[in-house]
């Protein structure tokens, strides 16, 4: 377990990180264009893609057992981790309250951003039920 949760906290950062770079180019350049949904929809496909490849790097790197237990820990703790950042950030960096970044979610931009937050935890799991079915048709 201690490797998955390794994992869960790197994946956590690296993608993280990479959103941190997207959301503020969204909320600088296209939210003010497009609207705030359509730029939820134009960074969504670019986050999922990276959030992806950094899931299958990282369960290789910390050699994540492909059983169900450790791979869900992996998701479940890089999404721990990524809804408590969001936290803090809508907190102290854009001065809401917790119940306002909650309420966010309500909204069809937020819903979107979350259905993505909860793929990016469902990862490490999917990549594991698909490495399984190819390695049955192989």
């Amino acid at each position: 377990m201690t490797n998955a949760l390794k994992a869960g906290a790197a994946y956590f950062a690296a993608v993280f990180a990479a959103g941190f770079v997207l959301g503020t180019l969204r909320v600088l350049f296209l939210a003010p264009r497009l609207g705030e949904t359509a730029a939820v929809l134009a960074e969504l496909p670019v986050i999922v893609l990276v959030s992806w490849v950094v899931c299958g790097r990282l369960v290789s790197r910390f050699a994540v057992a492909a059983a169900a237990g450790p791979r869900l820990t992996m998701g479940a703790a890089a999404f721990i981790l990524l809804m408590a950042a969001e936290l803090a950030l809508s907190i102290l960096g854009f001065g809401r309250s917790a119940a306002e970044h909650w309420q966010h979610y309500r909204t069809l931009a937020g819903a979107l951003g979350l259905g993505g937050q909860i793929v990016f935890a469902a990862f490490p799991f999917v990549q594991t039920k698909l490495s399984r079915r190819d390695q049955r048709r192989s």
